[in-house]
């Protein structure tokens, strides 16, 4: 009967995937996928569950649902507290108008450009510096909208391309506070400024300069041929946030600068670590608001978005990772990712062809779906053990699919950040996949092969 097990996984699995393409909702399909999985481990198997340390109840219901407590209880205390806190603070610099401020400068000097291609790939290259600070794609797409799509149609490209550029600005996001990044720094075993540098960049910079150059032939090709169909494009206002001193913009990344300075890179003597970091710079811009606003009751109202976004990021981000890392318990008890490792090793398959295979899963799902977020999740859990069987490392098997979950989104018609920058340049979704799918499947692959030259 336990033979029967890897076929039930995948099995469930294809289920699974069929009901997120017709946009399910992604938690509970996960969540029961992976019950599905526990309950016919536990009737047919005699393998166990339970994470270390959590003591069997004498019952396998109990069993089942104490391994969905644990996780729940590991992930909220852990990466899931860090992505909580990132957001809270990012939904606060909004708040107030630092993200904004931000923006703003980093913008400015592509308008002194003259040549428009340039301006468009500069454009990108800001969104992607960005992206570290304001970890929120969508987030970062509206604020660019309101500040750089002006300036890109100004110089002469297109709503088409300026939106095709913006819609891809958060591609890869390898900031440290961001959701995806921090759980691919949590299964490597690394500090989150460790796997920026070590393994991140090496790979993104590369990637960037790819992306660049298919940008620039992409979308001018598009312009020239000139046949996009237009419409009324959607009305872009801009954040409710008060308009900020400009020198709030520093108060967005401060946060990273610190812990660039206080970790293994610059002062080793002394360890700052992400979520204090994050809170210490909260509690020292709210301290700032009431000096310069001089309105204590107002800055402590807006200083509750922070609270308030946690509680948002929770039942969003860090409860698909909960019900993500179930699933993946439920594929680790059916067997089927021993089966893989098995099959891989009995073909002479290394870990160069198992980055590909699970890149292109997470690449597929994300396009399918729409979000990135639920297709990493779902599988990033497995890496330590695949590593571990093939003799590999996880960080140079987690990064390539954590770049795909943010490039294959931003060539997927249903992501909801290509509809937004769609309806803002008064096009179709599909109208947009057709600039970026060139630029992003060419970066893909240099992720892939630059990965494989760096740490293959």
């Amino acid at each position: 009967m336990q033979t029967l097990m890897p076929w039930i996984a995948v099995a469930v699995t294809i289920v699974a995937g069929w009901a997120l393409i017709k946009r399910y909702q992604t938690h509970m399909v996960l969540l029961f996928a992976g019950l599905v999985l526990l309950l016919c481990a536990a009737g047919l198997t005699d393998a166990s569950f339970l994470p270390k340390g959590v003591k069997p109840s004498g019952f396998f219901l109990f069993d089942i649902f104490n391994t969905l407590k644990s996780i729940a209880t590991k992930q909220s205390a852990g990466i899931g507290f860090l992505i909580m806190t990132a957001g809270g603070f990012a939904a606060y610099m909004d708040r107030i108008g630092a993200a904004r401020a931000l923006v703003d400068i980093a913008v400015k000097p592509l308008s002194m450009l003259k040549a428009p291609y340039l301006v468009l790939v500069g454009g990108y290259l800001v969104g992607q510096i960005l992206v570290m600070v304001i970890p929120s794609a969508a987030g970062l797409a509206m604020l660019l909208l309101v500040a750089l799509f002006p300036i890109l149609k100004a110089v002469g490209t297109s709503a088409a391309s300026a939106a095709a550029v913006i819609g891809t600005s958060a591609g890869m996001t390898f900031a440290p506070t961001a959701g995806t990044a921090n759980l691919a720094a949590k299964v490597a075993n690394l500090d989150p400024i460790i796997y920026l540098v070590q393994y991140q960049l090496v790979l993104a910079i590369p990637t960037l300069i790819v992306v660049c150059i298919a940008h620039y032939f992409v979308q001018r090709h598009y312009d020239r041929k000139n046949d996009d169909v237009y419409s009324e494009a959607a009305e872009v206002k801009a954040s409710d946030a008060p308009a900020a001193p400009k020198w709030y913009a520093i108060f967005p990344v401060l946060p990273i600068v610190l812990l660039i300075i206080f970790s293994k890179l610059v002062v080793t003597s002394i360890k700052l670590d992400t979520i204090s970091a994050l809170f210490m710079v909260w509690v020292g811009v709210v301290i700032v608001e009431i000096i310069r606003t001089k309105s204590v009751k107002k800055v402590f109202k807006d200083a509750m978005a922070m609270f308030q976004s946690m509680g948002k990021m929770f039942a969003g981000i860090v409860a698909l990772i909960i019900c993500a890392e179930f699933f993946a318990t439920g594929l680790k008890v059916s067997g089927l990712i021993d089966a893989l490792i098995n099959s891989a090793q009995g073909i002479g398959a290394g870990m160069g062809v198992m980055t590909v295979i699970l890149t292109a899963i997470v690449s597929a799902v994300t396009f399918l779906t729409g979000s990135g977020v639920g297709a990493y999740s779902s599988f990033a859990s497995l890496a330590p053990d695949v590593a571990a069987g093939l003799g590999g490392s996880v960080a140079a098997l987690v990064t390539p699919m954590q770049f795909a979950s943010g490039m294959l989104r931003a060539m997927s018609p249903v992501a909801g950040v290509i509809i937004a920058v769609a309806g803002a340049a008064g096009i179709s979704p599909m109208a947009v996949v057709r600039r970026t799918w060139i630029p992003m499947i060419a970066g893909m692959f240099t992720t892939i092969i630059a990965n494989m030259i760096f740490f293959g």
